[in-house]
Formats: structure tokens, sequence, C-alpha cells
């Protein structure tokens, strides 16, 4: 009979990254003490995530750090990543970093029982020494390993390697170049590793896009999915996107949509604060004029706003809202309104998602806007596009944000839309074309609005020089 033990199992002593959305994928960063695999094509940012690893542990954590290259020398590593607003002299110069250029001559190394690694270990031990480094990078190990082909001799090798590191105390950080069907080029540095991390740059229908996986683990959990990763002027940051639970919690409050008209339909108070906002239509059906005023009206209760645009430039946006006698400067220039424009081909949805992650967590908004969401099946396939709206609505209401949502009509008519996502919005307003007397006129409905009471009955739509204005509808539609 097994005896059941009354005592947890101690968690896995880890240290930080420091690298925004890696903590949260590997559950609190890379195993401290032990050596970590960071292995992927060329190009796709092995040796950047390495740096800010070892940047951020002695900028943030008071973790000195030695950084071991075997291609580039420290005058090159430093003008690399000057740009990101790492200043590799400055940490240099404090003691907290030391950067080392090992050249490797290939044909110095012979395969043979005395071949081993002493020279490269006195050399490390005293960089680490020197300024009480917890942290070390190794980039990449394929220079220091190259010429080997007898894979018992490699083999032995690494794990010496390995253990040596583990001995000093000292959490590594190894880089390694992918191989023809394996993860490294040899074959053999993911399985001394005890930790894996994958990184992947991969192009389809002409979008890139970066990914990464946590291969292994060992000895904790870890996200097992694949995630979007960005590299731009503020580092390497990765976006742990996972369609949270239904446990988030919600708001009673109501804000206005900056429209007195459906404000009404909406029981007089409007939508519920954190809610998510569907405005569907036909092309020239007035979806992004409703948008705006949602955006007017919150940043006149002093909020801040983020509004994703795939057609609009922020300058086009602007000029055309003033035709509503909505001026949406003053609030950029204020800063409470951020316009994010491009289109939707530039990225890969999951790229877009990441981006989008991003800027809410630096904005910190109170209301989001997307116009139009339809656009980005352009940028993948309906069902994918799906998914990451689910994902997106989660997240904006996980963390308490409004979202409103613009989406083109689908086939089927307007309580229909292109990418299918009506039954997990809160509220949706459909607007549809009506001809009476061979004028076309503009209807507004509420198709749904959960936790409310609101209208049934469809109001005429109409954009004025002095905003929008709904009006009860004079004759029967004809569709």
């Amino acid at each position: 009979m097994a005896l059941e033990s009354t005592h947890p199992a101690p968690a896995l002593p880890k240290i930080s990254t420091g690298i925004s959305g890696l903590d949260d994928i590997t559950g609190g960063g890379f195993p401290a003490g032990r050596p970590t695999l960071v292995c992927g094509s060329a190009g796709c940012g092995k040796t950047l995530l390495a740096m800010e690893f070892i940047v951020r542990g002695a900028v943030d954590y008071g973790e000195p750090g030695v950084f071991v290259a075997f291609e580039e020398t420290p005058g090159e590593l430093s003008a690399n990543v000057r740009s990101l607003g790492f200043d590799l002299e400055a940490l240099t110069a404090a003691e907290k970093l030391v950067l080392e250029h090992v050249h490797v001559d290939r044909s110095e190394l012979e395969e043979n029982g005395e071949y081993d690694l002493d020279g490269l270990f006195i050399r490390l031990g005293y960089a680490i020494d020197s300024i009480g480094a917890k942290r070390i990078v190794l980039d990449t190990i394929e220079n220091l390993f190259g010429a080997l082909d007898n894979q018992a001799i490699l083999r032995a090798e690494l794990r010496r390697l390995f253990r040596w590191l583990k001995d000093k105390g000292v959490t590594a950080v190894i880089t390694a170049e992918r191989g023809a069907g394996t993860l490294t080029r040899n074959g053999l540095e993911e399985y001394v590793s005890d930790c894996v991390i994958l990184l992947d740059h991969r192009v389809t229908d002409q979008v890139s896009t970066r990914r990464l996986r946590v291969v292994k683990y060992r000895g904790t959990a870890h996200g097992t999915n694949e995630y979007p990763f960005l590299i731009d002027e503020s580092g390497f940051s990765v976006l742990p996107i996972t369609a949270r639970g239904l446990e988030h919690a919600v708001s009673d409050e109501r804000v206005s949509t900056g429209v007195a008209g459906i404000d009404a339909m909406l029981g007089g108070r409007g939508v519920y604060r954190g809610s998510s906002v569907l405005v569907s239509g036909m092309a020239g059906s007035g979806k992004s004029t409703i948008a705006a005023h949602f955006v007017d009206a919150a940043c006149r209760r002093g909020e801040r706003c983020v509004y994703f645009a795939f057609e609009e430039s922020a300058a086009q946006i602007v000029r055309n809202m003033r035709s509503v006698a909505l001026d949406l400067q003053p609030w950029i220039d204020r800063g409470l309104l951020s316009v994010e424009a491009g289109r939707p081909q530039l990225n890969g949805l999951e790229m877009h998602l990441a981006i989008m992650h991003k800027v809410v967590r630096e904005k910190q908004p109170q209301l989001v806007a997307v116009d139009p969401i339809s656009n980005l099946a352009e940028a993948g396939t309906l069902r994918d596009a799906h998914a990451l709206l689910t994902r997106l609505f989660d997240f904006l209401g996980g963390l308490g944000i409004t979202g409103v949502y613009t989406s083109l009509a689908g086939e089927r008519g307007v309580e229909a839309t292109d990418v299918g996502i009506s039954s997990i919005i809160d509220t949706w307003l459909a607007v549809r074309d009506r001809q009476v007397g061979g004028e076309r006129t503009r209807a507004l409905s509420v198709i749904k609005a959960r936790g409310m009471s609101h209208s049934n009955h469809a109001r005429e739509l109409h954009f004025t020089n002095d905003g929008i204005e709904l009006r009860d509808l004079p004759g029967p539609v004809e569709r």
C-alpha cells in the first residue's frame, strides 16, 4: 500500500527573466542554477532573448551577468542592442556585466580522449568570480563543438559543461541553431538541458509571425502552446495569449454610448462598463461614426481610449468625424486617445493580437475600439479570425475594458457577421439600409443587450452636421 505524503512537494526555484510575458508562460522564469536551452533558426531572436535575460537581471534584479559570445565581439554586441536602450558599456563599467568573446579555431580541436573544456572553464570561472555573476549566456554553442563528429565525446563534453555550470550555481542560457529534423544541430543539447525554449520565425502567405514554445521544463508546469512574440524598440516581449476562464469580475456601472438616442434604446443608461459592443452593417452604414461617438464620450469622461483602425489613418478619422460635429484631435493632443492604424495584411493574426495586447498593456485604456474586425479575416482564415477575436474579448473583459467593435454585415444579412462572433457579444447594434419613396436611409436596431432592458423598435438613423440623431420610422421598411 502506497503511503500518501502529507507535505507538499517543494516548488522548483526560479529566477525572473525580466522579459514581458515569458515569466507568465514559464510560471516564474527560468530554473535557478540550471541551464536553459534557447534554440531556433537564424534570425529568430535567440541572441536578443539571451541578452535581455542578462541585462534585465543586472538592471532590475541586482544579478550581475556574463555574456560569452563565440561569434560577435563586445563592440558588435553593444552596437546591435543599443537601439533597444541597452547600454552594455555602462553596465560593464559598473561591474554588472562581463562581455567575453571566445574565438574558437576549429582546426585546433582534436577528437581524442584528452579533448576537454578545462581552458574554457578557467576563463568562464574567472569572469563569473570577478563580478559575482548570477547569470551567464553562451551564444551559440555550435561554435564550441562544431568540429566534433564523435557523438560520444560530444555528449560527454556537453554533460560536463552543463554540470560545471550547475556546480558554479549560475543560471545559464545556452543558445543553439536548429537542426534538420532536430531541435539543435547536434541533436543532443535538448536532452541535457533542464528547460528548452524553441523560437520560430515563419512566413505564411507572405506574412511573417514569430512564435515561442516551451518544449520542456523539468520539475514544473508550464505553458505548452505556441505564443507569438514581438521584437521592437522595447526589446523582447512574449504574449501569453490563451482564452482566460469565464470567472472575471463584471461591473454594474453603465456608460454612455455618446449618442442620446442609442442610450435611450438601451434603457436610457448606455452599456455596461467592461462589456463588448458590436456595431454591424453594410458598407457606408455609419459603423465607424457610431464607434467614434463611443470613443468621444469616453474621452469626455476623462478616460483613456485606444482606437485600432484597419481602414483609415488617424488623420482621416479625425477629418471625417468633424463632419458630424466630433473633434477627436483634442483628445489625441491631451493623450487620452491613441489611434493605432495599419493594414490587416501587414501582420498575421497572432501578431495582430500580440500588438493589441502590448498596446493595451502600455496605454491602460478604459475603452478600446477595433474598426473593423471583419478586415482581420484578410490576415488569415475565418476560423482563425474568430479564435483571435474570442481571445481579444476575453482579454479586454478580464481587464474591465469596454470593447467596441465594428463589423461588415455578412452575406446572410445585417443580423449576421462575416467573422461569426455575434453569439459572444454582450450588446449588438445593427444598422440596415432602407428605401422609402426612392430615398435611401438607415435604420438602427438593438439585436441583443445582455443584462438590460432595451428597445425592440428600429429607429431611423441620421448623420447631421450636429451629430447623430435617431427618429421614429416614417413608414414600412423596404428591403
